[in-house]
């Protein structure tokens, strides 16, 4: 029997047909998950939650997986200190990058006068924008881990006063030495002293100097500080969304330090002590990232916390771009993002800068100091520094920050 042409054509376009409607239905069903994550209202991250294991394997861009893990080089000190009576009070200000800071000073002021330490208030930029320790970290995590080492107590014996009360600056990574000469006579005659941390310049270096009080700063400096439960779950919740709606790279996921009002001022137009910039805006970067490899599905999280029209050109390029407005759970963005928050919105952007795969500080100082200190305690150390790239086969891999690929940050001290 003769086959009829027009029967076998007309199998070959139904059969065309049924497998262009079945990948039109799969691939309807990836974007939808994905479209659902910008909006605020309740497709929460809940509602279409994607493992990392579970992620697709494709791995655009020039990724690469966690440095070898550090341990602590350090150990509690087992030499007892003569006990004074005296007490050493402080605040954290300015920010998590200053915290880091003012935590390790205080810690080794106090270790060495032999004084108790009185848990920090903590104060932000705004006047009257002043928290409790508590509201922003673990109080037992904090006591618990100087255990042995200083004395701390969370409040503020009614006995002080300001007239028994000496106000003391020391700079930042404070020496014995200095202790000796400046600190220790004022605190034999007043009794108790408040400490406040200054920064003479951004230096978070390693030195070759050794002291007795170094395994006290790296103890104070990487093993103190914890988030409070709910800040925690908050920021493991926006890294989390990140890595779902990065799924085409493996739930990888880039962290720029970007902040509009910052390369607005003159001191950024500028470079710094090595004839570079000290500063990048959003075309910068984008054009940064896409020499080195990163694709357009790239997603990127951004610092900056209202959208300004400057970022535009970052997004024209990677469409995926988000600051905290767009990945924050709905339920928490009256808390953490309202014009009163500012302190907590630092925090966030600390925090996830530190756990991103890629960090890449738009902005130098000591946001960036102190988030390559964190990743290098974690091993996340791909930091890229960005710069202007002629050519266009440019690698990530030479743009990784000195203080990794030279290991000259303080954390390689402590850390090893």
């Amino acid at each position: 029997m003769g086959v009829d042409l027009r029967q076998v054509v007309a199998g070959i376009l139904t059969l065309a047909m049924f497998v262009m409607l079945g990948n039109m239905i799969k691939r309807d069903h990836f974007d939808s998950v994905e479209e659902k994550f910008p909006g605020s209202g309740r497709d929460t991250l809940e509602n279409a939650k994607i493992s990392k294991e579970g992620l697709s394997k494709k791995n655009s861009g020039p990724w690469k997986d966690d440095g070898q893990e550090l341990k602590p080089c350090w150990s509690k000190p087992s030499d007892d200190v003569e006990q004074t009576e005296g007490y050493v009070l402080f605040s954290l200000t300015n920010g998590p990058e200053y915290h880091v800071s003012q935590i390790a000073d205080a810690v080794v002021v106090a270790r060495y006068l032999g004084a108790t330490l009185v848990l920090p208030d903590i104060r932000g930029t705004k006047p009257g924008d002043e928290r409790n320790f508590e509201e922003i970290y673990d109080v037992e995590k904090f006591i618990s881990s100087l255990d042995g080492v200083v004395r701390v107590v969370k409040e503020r014996p009614g006995k002080l006063s300001t007239r028994n009360l000496a106000a003391v600056k020391v700079p930042n990574r404070v020496t014995e030495d200095y202790i000796v000469e400046h600190v220790e006579p004022i605190y034999r005659s007043k009794g108790n002293i408040r400490l406040a941390t200054y920064f003479p310049s951004v230096n978070m270096k390693r030195i070759e100097r050794k002291s007795s009080s170094d395994s006290v700063a790296c103890l104070a400096m990487f093993g103190t500080l914890e988030l409070q439960p709910e800040i925690n779950e908050v920021v493991d919740s926006m890294v989390e969304r990140l890595r779902t709606l990065s799924r085409k790279s493996n739930g990888q996921f880039v962290a720029v330090d970007l902040r509009v009002e910052i390369l607005e001022q003159n001191g950024c137009q500028g470079g710094d002590e090595s004839g570079t910039k000290s500063c990048y805006n959003a075309q910068e970067v984008a054009l940064f990232l896409r020499k080195v490899g990163f694709g357009k599905g790239t997603t990127i999280y951004l610092t900056e916390s209202k959208w300004d029209s400057s970022l535009d050109a970052l997004k024209d390029i990677f469409p995926k771009t988000y600051i905290k407005d767009g990945i924050i759970p709905a339920d928490k963005k009256s808390k953490f993002l309202d014009s009163e928050g500012s302190e907590f919105e630092k925090i966030i952007d600390y925090y996830v800068c530190s756990q991103s795969d890629v960090f890449v500080p738009a902005i130098s100082g000591l946001f960036y100091a102190n988030v390559a200190g964190k990743r290098i305690a974690s091993s996340k150390t791909q930091i890229l520094v960005p710069t202007d790239i002629s050519d266009s086969s440019a690698s990530a891999s030479n743009f990784i920050t000195h203080y990794v690929s030279k290991k000259n940050h303080l954390a390689y001290s402590c850390l090893c």
